[in-house]
């Protein structure tokens, strides 16, 4: 039996990470968002979700 695909969630970085605490600039770098306008595509899982909701301010979700 196939595994239905896992949903997914696209990031795209908004803010700039300059002068953030550093564990803001860790969770950019650990969403795979370095810079400005960046996008990532990421399995939607609890702990994806709580990494964006910590840098919520910096990044949106791209639908």
């Amino acid at each position: 039996m196939a595994k239905a695909a896992a949903k997914t969630v696209t990031l795209e970085q908004i803010g700039s990470a300059n002068r953030r605490p550093a564990d803001q600039q860790a969770t950019l770098i650990g969403l795979g968002l370095n810079r400005i306008r960046k996008q990532s595509v990421l399995v939607d899982t609890p702990s994806v979700r709580g990494m964006i909701a910590k840098v919520a301010h910096i990044v949106r979700i791209v639908e």
